[in-house]
Order: structure tokens, then sequence, then C-alpha cells
């Protein structure tokens, strides 16, 4: 593996096996933990498939399924990789393989060999790996557990070959503990970050480096571009044509499945998972144990609700756009964070919406269900608190609002009665209606309460309304308070999505509307915290160096807190602290302009530059201004060993590291080759951390 994954390509190479490893190896043979949903406590849940043993060992129905068994594992960070797994799960069956889809945090370290699908006469187990990169080159939240134990494998066995090249001059065989393992790799990720798709790379290497064999390519899909078009033609094109040429081998048995496919097509509904079992008025939700519960839905049970003692606006009055610092009261519940650490908040769709998304579908909004396995289909944890009424589900966990991707437009096509809206949706979901589907549905803001009126022939059961409707999201917001100086508070600083429409319609963020509308002392927010990438050094004198234009101040602000507070509570030596803040004008949206001249006058912000982009003819932005101060960043860095914090968009967080490298060239007198690795470097260290969004 190369250096954007922090790991040397030797770790993963090399290494010889050791019983000590064994619980290790188990691990990263990525096995997936099955969760019997009969356990569920009174969740009216079930599913078809049995024990983990029964499952193991499941014969199947040569003429149906004669590919075999096929494991999709995914690791997903915004639910993309989990959809993309889903819809090869439902092509699975018309392609003749039984699909099972797997959470990668759901991964066991004991039971591989028993639970793993493999083929009763090859021995070999067939999967597919669907791994989204998060932020700078990371794992996903669920996958990141797994990403480690390969490192500590890797580490160790690269300890195990340094012991024996000291004994041996022939150096030790590879680790081949997956062996039998047959797999590919299709990677979710953005051009615009310097890491791009790394983990879906780290994956493909690993599998293969630990014995697995690659049986197909890499697939690389970037979200800059099109990134359901490459995993269409990644799909359509090479995994299904090489997974069929692979396996079925039976030439009578593949010409029946593509008649079996051609008559599934003709006007018929797309397979549901769940079916539907009512309660009675007032059933309340629960107590389902996390275990129980599906991996991407646990911030649903273990997020908490806390009031909102703060809401003003940050832009002044006469500002187009509006920004406003929030102040979460967390004094009762047992939520604990470190300064700048991100806090998770649970949205929730307006009344207004879920009203006309019901009355569009003939939901009783007051009737209490719960969800379980429809026959044949496996449960996969229970998707949110059950039972509970329909009113509560379209509120809390269905995004109505957001832009339906093209093969959710397919299955919609599926329940509209009417031709004219049936073509409508095929068409702007076919490859050749890319550009229709940009200009309409995603540039037009169109969720599905849109689609819902503009083809009101749509009709469908509530489980099928479940099975394709995308989850509400967390989402997630920088912190901008010190944990040491508001300890039983989080402050947030949220910039309201507010866009216009072509027909003059307002298109809103479901959250940042959300929380913009929120009363302070009367409403609660549910929330939850999770560990960020900054951390101040552990020596004070270290000088810090702050960039974050726009909303990405948030933890800057918090960072100057918490030095202030090394300085005059905890006596300590601060070193300087340069921050570098931008926006359009002084007068519109200098956000905490005030408390910024506070921190100058009491000397802990030493030096304060601000790119006001919109008060000049040529645009200033805060790279500009860095170049300009070439010199002084140059020694900061390299001389007084400085820790560098960027935050704010993604194309702002790359023109940054450029000047940066530039800096290292011009001042430092380096090649550009070593400008990388020296800022690869800081990075390793932890004094060059970024955290951007696209």
């Amino acid at each position: 593996m190369s250096t954007e994954d922090g790991l040397p390509l030797s770790m993963v190479i090399t290494g010889g096996v050791t019983c000590l490893l064994g619980s290790a190896l188990a691990f990263a043979s990525f096995t997936r933990k099955n969760r019997s949903s009969e356990d569920l406590e009174g969740a009216s849940a079930h599913h078809t498939t049995g024990s983990s043993n029964e499952e193991s060992t499941m014969e199947l129905d040569p003429a149906m399924y004669p590919g075999g068994h096929l494991t999709v594992y995914y690791g997903s960070q915004t639910g993309t990789a989990e959809s993309f797994a889903q819809q090869i799960e439902r092509e699975g069956s018309e392609k003749g393989f039984m699909v099972h889809v797997a959470d990668l945090e759901d991964v066991t370290m004991e039971d591989f060999l028993s639970q793993h699908k493999r083929d009763a006469e090859t021995g070999t187990n067939k999967a597919v790996f669907m791994v989204a990169t998060y932020g700078e080159g990371e794992p996903t939240d669920n996958s990141a557990q797994m990403v480690q134990a390969i490192k500590e494998l890797a580490a160790s066995d690269e300890k195990n070959e340094e012991q024996e090249e000291e004994k041996k001059d022939n150096p030790p065989s590879p680790t081949n503990v997956l062996n039998g393992l047959e797999y590919c790799v299709f990677g979710l990720g953005n051009r615009q970050y310097e890491h791009y798709n790394a983990m879906g790379k780290f994956f493909d290497e690993a599998l293969d480096k630990l014995g697995g064999k690659r049986v197909i390519k890499i697939g690389l899909g970037d979200d800059d571009n099109d990134l359901e078009g490459d995993f269409d033609t990644w799909k359509d094109e090479v995994l299904w044509p090489n997974l069929t040429k692979r396996y079925i081998k039976d030439d009578k048995a593949a010409a029946e499945l593509k008649q079996k496919a051609k008559q599934n097509n003709k006007n018929a509904l797309p397979d549901c998972p769940y079916v539907v079992q009512t309660h009675e008025s007032g059933t309340t939700p629960n107590d389902i144990p996390l275990e129980k519960v599906h991996g991407s839905s646990r911030h649903y049970f273990t997020a908490e609700d806390c009031p909102v003692s703060v809401v003003r606006e940050l832009r002044s009055s006469d500002a187009p756009g509006s920004t406003v610092h929030m102040e979460i009261d967390i004094s009762n519940t047992s939520l604990k964070y470190q300064t700048a650490d991100n806090m998770g908040v649970l949205p929730m769709n307006r009344s207004n919406i879920v009203e006309s998304v019901a009355n569009a579908l003939g939901f009783d909004l007051d009737q209490v269900f719960s969800l379980q396995a429809a026959d044949g289909h496996e449960w996969h944890g229970a998707p949110f608190p059950m039972p509970l009424s329909v009113r509560d589900c379209l509120t809390r966990y269905c995004d109505l609002t957001i832009a339906p991707r093209r093969s959710d437009l397919k299955l919609l096509a599926s329940y509209a009665t009417e031709e004219i809206d049936r073509k409508a949706l095929l068409r702007m979901a076919s490859k050749d209606g890319k550009a229709e589907y940009r200009e309409k549905i995603m540039d037009g803001h169109v969720g599905i309460l849109d689609l819902l009126r503009l083809c009101p022939s749509i009709q469908m059961s509530l489980e099928h309304f479940l099975s394709l409707c995308p989850k509400l999201l967390p989402r997630f917001y920088t912190i901008s308070s010190s944990s040491s100086v508001h300890p039983k508070s989080v402050h947030l600083t949220v910039a309201v999505t507010e866009t216009q429409r072509k027909d003059g319609t307002v298109f809103q963020g479901v959250c940042s509307s959300y929380l913009a509308d929120t009363k302070k002392n009367t409403e609660m927010v549910r929330v939850f915290c999770r560990d960020s990438t900054f951390r101040l050094d552990k020596d004070s004198t270290r000088p810090v160096i702050l960039i974050g234009p726009g909303t990405g101040i948030a933890p800057m602000r918090a960072l100057l807190q918490e030095r202030l507070y090394q300085k005059e509570q905890l006596q300590l030596p601060v070193g300087p602290n340069v921050l570098y803040f931008g926006c359009k004008k002084q007068s519109e949206d200098y956000l905490y302009k005030e408390e910024l001249e506070q921190f100058q006058q009491k000397n802990i912000l030493n030096k304060l530059y601000v790119a006001f982009s919109r008060e000049q003819k040529e645009k200033v932005y805060v790279q500009n201004l860095l170049s300009k101060n070439a010199k002084e960043t140059w020694d900061l860095i390299h001389n007084k060993t400085a820790s560098i914090f960027v935050c704010g968009g993604v194309r702002m967080g790359n023109d940054v590291h450029e000047t940066l490298k530039t800096i290292c060239t011009g001042e430092g007198g380096m090649s550009a080759a070593d400008a990388h690795e020296y800022m690869s470097g800081l990075a390793k260290e932890g004094r060059f951390v970024q955290e951007l969004w696209a």
C-alpha cells in the first residue's frame, strides 16, 4: 500500500502466521456476524435463514442459483455503498446468485470458517467489497475497526518477518489466511480529495496480500463526477459478466436465467425485504439491544435529547443567507466531548412534508407498526425503534427531500400506474438520461415528495416505501467550543442551506433549517458526539496555524478558547497562534468578529489574517494571504514546529495544501517531490490536519 493509506507496502505484503495471531486472522477474513432477529425482544421481527451454522451449510437449488452464494460487504459513511450493495442483492437472483449483504462493522473474529458462504464443491468464498473512503483517505466509521485489525495483523507479520530473517537467509512465505476467498472491490471516492479512493485500494491490495484471489480488477467511482454512473457501468459491464463467466458453467442454466430476467422485468414490482405488522394505538417502542440493530441505524437508538439554550444569527441583518450560532445543553445527559470534536444531529422532517407524503400514498399517520423480514429475506437488524407510528417513522427516519439516485427512479417507475409517469422516470434513470436527471432532479433539488407530486400515479404500500426511501442520516458539525471552557454545553456554527429553484420555490436543507427553526429553551434536538482529528499538541509552547474560512471557523474558535484556557486557567506557556479566516464582505459575513478581536486583546490570537473575497476587483482567498506570508509561515512550520489545522471546503483545502508545498519549495529550497513528502510527514505526525467537505 502507498503512503496515502498511512501504511507502508511491506506491512501488508509479507510475514509468517503464528498462533498468537489466530483471532486477528479470523477478523481479517471478514465474516458477517449473523443477527437472528428472532431474538429481537418483542420487536416483532423474524428472518428465514436459521442459525449461523445452518446458514453456512444451507444447500441452494442449483437451478435457481447456479452461481452459488455471493456475499457483498459494504463500508459506508452516508449510505451510498450500502445502497449499491442492496442493488447487487436485488439483481442477484436473476443473475443466478444467492446474494447476502453484510455490514463490515458486523464482523466477528471467531467464526469466519463456519459462517462464510463457501462453495460446496470447490470450498471457495465469493465476495464483493463496496468500500467508501471518508475524508482524507480514512475508513468509514463502520469499516474502521476492520482496517485497524488488518494493519495490526500486517504490522505483526512484519515483525515476525524481521525475526525470521535474523534466523534464516530465506524470507518467510506470505500470509495466506484468506486462502479460498475469491473477491473483487468497488471503491467509492471523490477526486477532489488528495487520497482518492484510498480505502478501496487498501482493501483490494490487502486482501490479495493476505491470500485472497482477486478475480475482477478494482472498480473506482468518483463522486465529483458521476459516482452512480461509474458503479452502474462497473456492475453491468464488468461485475456480472465476469461472475457469470467464472461461476455459471451450465449454458442451459445461463439461458434460463436470461429468460427469467426478461420475464421479471415485465411490470413486476421490486422484491421487498419487509412485511408490516400493525399494533394497537399507543404501543411504544421495545427495548431493542444494540446488537440487534442495523449497523447504520444505531445512532437512532443511542443519541440523546438535549435542549437548545442559544440560537443567534451571526450574519448582519442586511446580508443574504443565514449562519446561526447554537448552544446545546448536555448537562443532563451522558454526552462528553473534546475540544473541536464533531456533533451528530438527527434532524426531523417538517410536518407539512410528512403529511404531504402520507396523503399522496394513502398512509394513516397514526397507524402503529413494526417491520419484520419477508419470506426468503435475511434480517439485518432493526432499521429504527419499533413499534412506532407512521408519523414518527416519516418524521425521524425517512429522508423525504434528498434527491433520489437514478436507480431509485427505476424502482419508483415500477409503482407508477400511468404510462407517462413510468416513461419519464425510466428515461431519467437510463444512461442516456443522465443530463436530464442532473438538470431536473439533482440541480432542481427534487426529492421523493416532489416526485410524488410530479408523478401522482405512483402508489405503493408502506413496506415497499420503506424499502426504497433513503434513511434520514445524521448530519455532522465540527464543534465550535472548548470542552474545558464549556464542559456542559456544545456550540455549533451552522450555515443554513436555502436554494431557490427555477420554479421560484425554495429548497431548504433538512438539518440546517431544522436547527435554525429550533426555539431555544422549549425544543429538544437529538444529538451525539464523535471524535474529530483536531487535537492540540501536548506541548503548549508550539505555535498553531489555523485556517478556516466561512463556517470552517468553528474548530478554530474552539481551539482558540482552549489555548486561552491553557494560558489563563492552567497557567501554561502558550505559543503563537495565527488565524486565517475568509468571507465575502466584512459588513456581511465576518463570523465571530467581536470574539476574534477579544482573542487579540487577550494576546492569545497573535496574528489575524482575513480574506474578504468580494471587497476588491480581484477575489482574495485565505491561500492568497498564506502565500504572501510565505517566509513567516515557513519559519513557524519548519523552525518552530507549528501545527496546521485546516477546515472548510475541499477545494479550499487543496489550494491551501498546494500553497504550503509551494512555500516548502520556495522558502525551504525543496523539490516538488520533497515538498510533498515533507507535508505528508507533517500529516503523519498530526501537525497537518484537515477536515474538509465537498
